[in-house]
């Protein structure tokens, strides 16, 4: 059995050591504590039953953002070759989009801290444009779009799809632009 819990000081390592087994995209340990001291509420790991961290998603709100744009960014997520297709990716990514919004529903703590701390408008991402599985993800589980595509996003210069999930209702001047631009050669801001 795996359980899905808030990330603590003591999951960075083998959340790092998931990353590297995982993804092209590493992180030195310092990020990592950046996100877990800055907002402890919005980063999650996936535990076996062993107590081994088998996935986690690492997750921050963007502090450069003005307040009427306040939103929040998945900066990481990496789930175990060994512990794929059991729905964990996501169970990590509702868990850490639930810390963002308000709801009726649910009066759990981080999500009524983050409606009175964050408010936040949308939860961002980058994927790699040829990341089919978890484009998939994204787009049809959990509800995601494609913002715009960053060329040369990734430190390999692949092209990166920027997605947004919008998680309150957008006024007329906060909607996008319905021509989905091209960044060239963005700086990468994660």
């Amino acid at each position: 059995m795996v359980s899905i819990r808030r990330a603590s000081i003591d999951d960075l390592f083998a959340m790092q050591a998931a990353n590297l087994l995982c993804l092209p995209e590493n992180y030195q340990m310092k990020y990592y504590f950046y996100h877990i001291l800055s907002w402890p509420q919005l980063s999650y790991v996936a535990e076996a039953a062993n107590g081994k961290i088998v996935g986690y998603v690492l997750a921050k709100m963007e502090d450069d953002a003005p307040p009427e744009d306040a939103h929040g960014h998945i900066t990481s997520l990496a789930v175990l070759r060994s512990h794929r297709k059991l729905g964990l990716a996501t169970k990590l990514m509702q868990q850490s989009r639930g810390s963002f919004i308000p709801t009726s529903i649910s009066n759990r703590a981080a999500e009524k801290s983050m409606l009175e701390t964050y408010d936040a408008l949308y939860v961002s991402l980058h994927v790699r444009v040829g990341n089919r599985v978890a484009l998939k993800l994204y787009k049809d589980t959990l509800g995601f779009s494609i913002h715009e595509t960053e060329e040369k996003y990734y430190a390999d210069n692949e092209d990166a799809y920027a997605m947004r999930k919008y998680l309150k209702e957008r006024t007329t001047s906060e909607e996008p632009d319905s021509t989905k631009g091209v960044k060239k050669n963005n700086t990468r801001r994660k």
